[in-house]
């Protein structure tokens, strides 16, 4: 009888293992969804912020999470640092600062999720940023590094017309390059990186056919670079649309 008591009571410490182990993996669970639709509450307030243009708002939402596992929230706060920093409210000093800070967010949304197109195009945003306070040097020896970024958004999501008016605005810069920066792309790399005004156009009537008048930017930059193209009628049009565009933000101001 000792043996068949022994059993029993082994078989009653196995049961309740078994029940134990399954109220942890239920309360896991329960646990993990939670975890889940907090995040995903967090980035409905975060895109309703984002729409409604309040930065300062949105910044103090998302700085909450930096140390989150979440892509799209990390990506989110490193946009979100970036708007900020673009406020003219904020001091040259906390400019610099928020760069940085948002370049970080940036990369940690990439070391979380590779193929998340957004993390790839700002961390490419931000990293040009950056490149305005370390001087022409360090900017033009980012520029392959940043187009790459681009690039790979683009190959994540071929209809995100953002990505693909900044690879627009990285032919520009590379296309009205002055002799002097020139000169210092051609001691840093073997071959330079190039472009002309007619593959920077290219692009800026791509991001025009995949989301029509999605930018201001992008209307102003079609314009422009029909100028540089000596194509004064075209020109006229997109920068009247530019003109006509509803300014929202600061930016559509500037613009």
């Amino acid at each position: 009888q000792v043996p068949r008591k022994s059993l029993q009571r082994g078989f009653a410490l196995s049961a309740g293992s078994f029940l134990v182990y399954e109220a942890h993996k239920l309360i896991s669970g329960f646990a993990e969804v939670h975890a889940n639709f907090k995040v995903e509450e967090v980035i409905e307030q975060a895109d309703y912020l984002y729409g409604s243009g309040e930065t300062e708002k949105l910044y103090r939402l998302l700085v909450q999470h930096k140390n989150s596992d979440d892509a799209e929230l990390l990506w989110r706060l490193a946009r979100a640092s970036r708007d900020l920093a673009q406020l003219s409210s904020t001091s040259a000093e906390e400019k610099r600062q928020l760069a940085y800070e948002a370049l970080e967010y940036a990369k940690k949304a990439l070391e979380k999720n590779e193929s998340n197109f957004a993390a790839h195009k700002w961390y490419g945003i931000c990293l040009s940023d950056v490149g305005d306070f370390e001087g022409i040097k360090t900017k033009i020896g980012n520029a392959i590094v940043i187009k790459e970024h681009f690039q790979r958004a683009i190959e994540l999501n071929p209809k995100d017309a953002t990505t693909i008016h900044l690879i627009g605005i990285w032919c520009y810069s590379f296309a009205e390059m002055p002799w002097y920066q020139r000169k210092i792309a051609a001691t840093l790399f073997a071959t330079p990186p190039t472009s002309t005004f007619q593959e920077a156009l290219h692009y800026f009537h791509l991001a025009e056919e995949a989301d029509p008048n999605f930018y201001s930017k992008n209307l102003l930059f079609l314009g422009k670079t029909y100028l540089k193209l000596n194509n004064k009628k075209m020109a006229l049009l997109w920068l009247s649309k530019a003109k006509e565009y509803p300014a929202h933000t600061e930016e559509d101001k500037q613009v």
